[in-house]
């Protein structure tokens, strides 16, 4: 379904990071959807986007090798 089903953070300021995905999970987001949020920079909550972003396969804002590299 693509659905975001489950999330897993740790570290410093796990807390505040895991709250967005906990929404995620509870509006039924698919990562697309979280992608399509705007997030606001520099924060640490960018960086739920921006797994959002690698898994659909659409980020811009950072730097992702292919094989090989």
């Amino acid at each position: 379904t693509r659905r975001v089903i489950g999330a897993g953070v740790t570290g410093t300021n796990a807390g505040d990071l895991i709250a967005e995905a906990a929404l995620a999970i509870e509006m039924d987001c698919t990562a697309e959807d979280i992608g399509l949020t705007i997030h606001p920079h520099p924060t640490l909550s960018e960086t739920i986007a921006f797994a959002a972003d690698m898994y659909e396969g659409t980020i811009t804002d950072l730097y992702v090798g292919g094989k090989g590299n």
